[in-house]
C-alpha cells in the first residue's frame, strides 16, 4: 500500500521559513535519498535523520515506510540486487553461444555494475546489512548468485564426468574472482586500486589460469 502523505512542516529554523511538502512516494525518496548519501558518505556517514532532511521531512516522517536506517539500508541493498541480477542474467544469455564467451560477458558485467553503481554495490556487500532478517532481501540476492550457478553448471557440463568438480564450489569460486577483481580494482569511487593492467584484462587472466587448473578448455574456433 502507499501512503499518499500531504502536510506542511514549519521550519522556523530553516532558510526559507515554512515550507510545504507533498510526498506522493516517500519511500522511493529516502531510497534515492540514501543512494545518494552512500556515494557522498559511505554506508556509515550518515544517519537515519540526515536521509529524513535530505528529502525535506521531519525525523519522524521516514518511520512510516521503515523501521530504522537498517532497514532502509536492507531496501537498497534490495533495489541493487534485482538491478544486479538483470545484468548478469542478460550477460549469460542463457551461455549462449557457449558458456567460455558467455562467462565472460557474466564477468565484465559484474566489474561493470560495480564501476557505475558504487553505491548500490557499497550497500549490497559493504553495509553490513544482515541479508538473512529481511526475506525480499535474502530472495533477491539469492536470484541474482543463482545466475552465477547456472554459469557454473553450464561449464562443469563440458568437463568429463570423472573429476568433474561439484557446480556449487565452481559457482563460489567465480564469484570470490569477480568480486575480488571488482571491489579492488573496478570500482567507481575513491576506493579504487591503481593496477597496470586493467580490471577486465585481470579478471579474464584469473578465470583463464582458474578453468584450465580444473581442466575446462575453451572450443578451439
Amino acid at each position: 500500500m502507499v501512503l499518499n502523505m500531504n502536510w506542511r512542516k514549519d521550519d522556523a529554523g530553516g532558510r526559507d521559513g515554512p515550507r510545504g511538502y507533498h510526498h506522493g512516494n516517500l519511500r522511493e525518496e529516502l531510497i534515492r535519498a540514501a543512494l545518494d548519501l552512500i556515494a557522498r558518505k559511505g554506508p556509515g556517514g550518515f544517519t537515519f535523520a540526515e536521509a529524513a532532511r535530505s528529502t525535506g521531512v521531519s525525523a519522524a516522517a521516514p518511520y512510516r515506510h521503515f523501521r530504522d536506517k537498517d532497514e532502509l539500508m536492507a531496501s537498497v541493498a534490495e533495489r541493487g540486487f534485482e538491478q544486479f541480477e538483470a545484468a548478469l542474467r542478460r550477460a549469460w544469455n542463457e551461455g549462449r553461444p557457449d558458456p567460455f564467451s558467455a562467462l565472460d560477458r557474466l564477468g565484465q558485467a559484474y566489474l561493470s555494475f560495480a564501476g557505475a553503481e558504487p553505491a548500490y554495490y557499497s550497500a549490497m556487500f559493504e553495509a553490513g546489512v544482515a541479508v538473512g532478517d529481511t526475506p525480499s532481501l535474502r530472495a533477491a540476492s539469492e536470484r541474482a548468485f543463482a545466475v552465477l550457478r547456472n554459469a557454473a553448471e553450464g561449464l562443469c557440463a563440458t568437463m568429463p564426468a570423472p573429476g568433474r568438480p561439484p557446480a556449487l564450489m565452481v559457482a563460489l569460486h567465480i564469484w570470490a574472482m569477480a568480486h575480488g577483481v571488482a571491489s579492488l580494482f573496478g570500482r567507481g569511487d575513491g576506493a579504487r586500486r591503481a593496477l597496470p593492467m586493467s580490471a577486465s584484462e585481470l579478471l579474464e587472466a584469473d578465470m583463464l589460469i582458474y578453468l584450465r587448473g580444473l581442466g575446462a578448455e575453451r572450443p578451439r574456433a
